[in-house]
């Protein structure tokens, strides 16, 4: 969605919302496993511990958008 809002394509007020709740609640959850994670790493030099919890928070978001989008097509078609 990102790139299509830089193309300049047009969103309702709904889309925009549901995006910045999508974004505020990846960005809690990453603040959350970074705490956790850095507990985790404190006093050890293991940054590649780091960098693998980081890529499967934001594996699990791109799950998870994909599956919203899914079922958001789903209803569309059903209502049509």
């Amino acid at each position: 969605m990102a790139k299509a809002i830089k193309e300049g394509l047009s969103y309702n007020q709904r889309d925009i919302v549901e995006l910045l709740m999508d974004f505020s609640a990846f960005k809690d959850r990453v603040e959350k496993k970074f705490k956790e994670v850095s507990r985790e790493l404190e006093g050890k030099p293991n940054e590649h511990e780091l960098w693998v919890n980081l890529y499967l928070i934001s594996t699990d978001y791109s799950e998870e958008i994909t599956s919203k989008k899914v079922k958001h097509e789903s209803m569309v078609q059903k209502v049509s």
